[in-house]
């Protein structure tokens, strides 16, 4: 038989009890829709962590103090403070394959000016930091390294502070006073967003690293160097480049280990991607467990449409019908029934991603790829569970058959 009347008999067949080809399609739609709904939010969240993560900054490396311990008891991250402001002017002189470097010094202090105070975090760094983080200026220009060298007191401020401060949007040019310290604004940053952990990366001012340095942290050594490539492959080897001069700077002896650690973006985005793909994979194995049960009900309704027509089934193989154009008879009528159901499955899981976006506010992302994957799932449930059935009704004696009430 052709495959164009397998289908035409197949539908035939299905139509002939709407009700019952509904409530066995019931489990399928279910299945394919959270099957697509949970891999929708989990490839959002994947999308949405791979952009804050580019946000970040631009083939960045990331410096930081390792961390000490006591009594073979580590003391956390950044307990043995060994980076310094030379440290970063070294990697800068000396480092063929950073593109830009700035130390970071970090230091919490209340801002007061504008049409208030508000209390935020004054970073300390140098002019790179602006190519490293890929930070446009909304308005105003960025500090150089004049400013650096005088530490003038010019600093340039997040959006956030812009709009709590100077909601008039007339910061640039105005004063504020950092603790003691008066500074002028001379810039307002485009806004980033949050971080993955909910930070708000606008909810900072940027000021050279000498001058908060000397007026305001009050320490020697800092908290985190950033430096960048000019290309996404010169990471690694910038990597180890960084590790072995500021092995040479801190006079670390072969057998020593580090003190510090050096991080790149790309390590930064495998570790996200790989917990959101565990995320996605567990949420979409558990949604499948409703595939599974809409295909027992699919095998259970082709047994009963076999025993109803038995006598149909004697005829065909009475009068030539072979047993495997029986067997792909009812082959056709499951996988269409479970095509439909994935085809109603699909409707029903982007029409719910959407959804659960408008009310929740999280990234949902339905795929091509997603969707073809459902549907080739349904059809290989309606070949697996309708593979019994099919076989019991081509095995079938055509005389006992025929006999059958």
């Amino acid at each position: 038989m052709k495959t164009s009347n397998l289908i035409r008999v197949a539908g035939v067949s299905i139509l002939k009890n709407k009700m019952r080809t509904l409530l066995t399609m019931l489990g399928i739609i279910i299945g394919v829709g959270a099957v697509i709904v949970m891999v929708a939010i989990g490839e959002g969240a994947q999308s949405q962590i791979e952009q804050q993560i580019q946000s970040l900054g631009t083939n960045m490396l990331i410096v930081t103090p390792e961390a000490a311990s006591q009594g073979g008891v580590s003391m956390g991250a950044q307990s043995r403070p060994r980076l310094t402001t030379e440290d970063a002017e070294v990697l800068a002189s000396e480092a063929f394959l950073l593109a830009h470097v700035s130390p970071v010094i970090n230091s919490f202090t209340q801002a007061v000016g504008g049409t208030g105070n508000w209390r935020t975090s004054v970073l300390g760094v140098s002019p790179d930091y602006q190519q490293i983080r890929d930070w446009a200026l909304g308005e105003g220009v960025f500090f150089d390294e004049a400013a650096v060298r005088s530490m003038r007191r010019d600093v340039v401020i997040g959006s956030t502070v812009a709009e709590n401060l100077f909601p008039n949007g007339d910061a640039v040019g105005q004063r504020l006073r950092l603790r003691d310290v008066p500074v002028t604004v001379i810039g307002v940053l485009e806004p980033k967003g949050q971080t993955a952990g909910g930070n708000d990366m606008d909810d900072t001012i940027l000021a050279p690293y000498t001058m908060v340095q000397t007026r305001m942290a009050g320490r020697q050594f800092i908290g985190q160097i950033l430096a960048s490539t000019s290309s996404p492959d010169d990471l690694g080897p910038a990597q180890e480049e960084i590790r072995q001069i500021l092995r040479d700077t801190h006079g670390l002896a072969p057998n020593e280990p580090d003190d510090f650690t050096v991080r790149n973006q790309g390590e930064l985005a495998d570790a996200a991607q790989g917990m959101t793909q565990v995320m996605t994979l567990l949420l979409a194995s558990i949604a499948s467990i409703s595939l599974l049960v809409g295909g027992i009900g699919i095998m259970n309704i082709m047994l009963v449409s076999v025993t109803e027509r038995t006598r149909e089934i004697g005829l065909r193989l009475a009068v030539g019908a072979r047993g495997s154009d029986v067997m792909v008879q009812f082959l056709v009528e499951s996988v269409v029934m479970s095509l439909a159901g994935g085809v109603f499955g699909v409707a029903l899981g982007v029409a719910g991603g959407q959804t659960i976006a408008a009310f929740t506010g999280w990234n949902t992302l339905v795929s091509p790829a997603t969707i073809g994957l459902a549907l080739g799932f349904a059809a290989s449930v309606g070949i697996f569970f309708g593979f019994y059935p099919a076989r019991r009704a081509a095995r079938m004696d055509p005389i006992e058959a025929l006999r059958y009430e």
